[in-house]
């Protein structure tokens, strides 16, 4: 299974987002701000980073460009959690480099199936 990275400040988010990912046999490391998730990517080496697009210090289209910028991280595909999913929001999202997105509030089954598919992607180009 994947070693994922999920960066998310609100709680029952990221409790449930632990919840689906545990369940399913992922290995999760958990940061509630986007320094956090910053620093934990590039001494973690996840398989996956789960972004939330809204943090609280640096916002989550900001932190993948940062990510994306960097040689130790650049390689690590980003799935951007939002709830704010409106016109020209996804494009927004992917231009900063995210692979993929998964709207709030999270479906179990689209959702698994969303870091599903972009893990077997990314594993499949390693």
């Amino acid at each position: 299974m994947a070693r994922i990275l999920i960066i998310e400040d609100t709680p029952a988010n990221m409790k449930l987002a632990v919840v689906i990912l545990s369940t399913a046999g992922h290995e999760l490391i958990q940061a509630v701000t986007a320094r956090e998730g910053l620093d934990a990517a590039k001494r973690e080496k996840p398989d996956l980073i789960l972004m939330d697009m809204q943090l609280p210090d640096i916002d989550g289209i900001e932190a993948t460009r940062i990510l994306k910028a960097s040689s130790e991280t650049a390689h690590i595909p980003v799935v951007a959690l939002t709830a704010s999913a409106m016109k020209g929001d996804r494009e927004r999202m992917l231009q900063a480099g995210c692979d993929s997105y998964v709207e709030k509030p999270i479906s179990y089954k689209d959702f698994l199936s969303e870091v599903n598919m972009v893990c077997n992607r990314s594993a499949g180009a390693a």
